[in-house]
């Protein structure tokens, strides 16, 4: 890919700017660390485009703050202070999902996640945000919490110019198929194989 040139021109009548921008599906699979973080990554790159952008984790506890977070948060801190860079929302199922008032003291994480993707599919028809970014969102669709049938259809026909990035282990096969970038993190060594426990600044 020498000089940013594809190695194959297709055939499908666009222009070279047209087929640059088009809005992209994205999956960090596999079971290496550093599939959220290449997320995050990619939420700094959009934020700096002056990028709308909605984070959504859909496992990770609510009282785990990790440093992707606040960096972020201080991002949309600054936008608004400033004009520079874009908007910044962040949102992680038990922590009542910012737009949830359900009632009760039991929690159920299946309707908590169907929920939340419910409010990423009324985003998605608002086109609110340029990039998405479904943190560990393939465990709820391989648990079957959410119909993937449903999310392709969702991704496939959402309007405009939104960029969604899926991260997480085991995707389920058709979401890799429907994939436009696709990456698999593979774990060469990691120092929990040796009983060691994640520290901060590396971890989180």
């Amino acid at each position: 890919m020498a000089q940013g040139q594809p190695p194959v021109t297709p055939g499908d009548g666009r222009t070279t700017r047209q087929r640059r921008h088009t809005p992209l599906l994205v999956v960090h699979a596999g079971e290496g660390k550093g599939k959220s973080t290449a997320a995050f990554g990619l939420a700094l790159r959009g934020w700096n485009q002056g990028w709308s952008i909605g984070v959504f984790q859909f496992v990770k506890s609510a009282k785990w703050r990790i440093g992707e977070e606040a960096a972020l948060m201080a991002l949309d801190q600054v936008h608004r202070d400033t004009g520079q860079g874009g908007p910044v929302e962040w949102h992680k199922m038990g922590a009542g999902w910012s737009w949830s008032r359900k009632a009760g003291t039991e929690e159920d994480h299946a309707a908590d996640a169907r929920e939340g993707w419910a409010e990423v599919r009324r985003r998605l028809a608002a086109e609110q945000h340029a990039l998405y970014v479904l943190d560990e969102f393939t465990y709820p669709l391989k648990w079957g919490w959410i119909d993937v049938e449903e999310v392709l259809e969702t991704l496939r026909d959402r309007p405009g110019y939104q960029h969604v990035v899926i991260t997480g282990r085991d995707p389920h096969p058709d979401l890799l198929a429907a994939a436009d970038v696709a990456t698999e993190m593979t774990k060469l060594a990691h120092p929990f194989d040796r009983g060691q426990k994640g520290q901060r600044g590396i971890e989180w």
